[in-house]
């Protein structure tokens, strides 16, 4: 299952790079659009992947692969800090502070949303 689990990560990765690439083609702007969609998209399938699993309608081992190894390789909160600092450094405080927050609140709004939809759909 470990090898599935990095597997699924790669792929993940992969998805998160062509996601990024397509997004940063068309926005060319201060602000890190592509990592706040990707951390948010990924949030919200983690959210409904969470209620999959807590509603019993998904298993352990496929939560986990999923949660763990694809979405765990698509999701980058490294990137998000990195961006922020990188921000900062360059005196745009209040974009950094604005990204802070967004790179906060919205992947929990998702997360949580991504609940939601399970919940109600089941």
């Amino acid at each position: 299952m470990m090898l599935l689990v990095c597997v699924c990560g790669g792929l993940g990765t992969m998805v998160r790079y062509v996601f990024d690439v397509s997004i940063r083609r068309g926005w060319h702007h201060a602000f890190p659009l592509a990592t706040l969609l990707v951390n948010v998209l990924a949030s919200f399938c983690a959210g409904m992947a969470a209620a999959g699993y807590a509603y019993h309608t998904v298993d352990h081992a496929t939560s986990l692969i999923f949660v763990a190894g694809f979405l765990g390789g698509m999701s980058t909160f490294s990137a998000a800090i990195n961006e922020m600092v990188s921000l900062a450094r360059n005196r745009r405080w209040w974009l950094a502070f604005w990204y802070l927050l967004a790179t906060i609140a919205a992947p929990l709004l998702c997360a949580a949303l991504g609940w939601m939809l399970v919940a109600v759909t089941r």
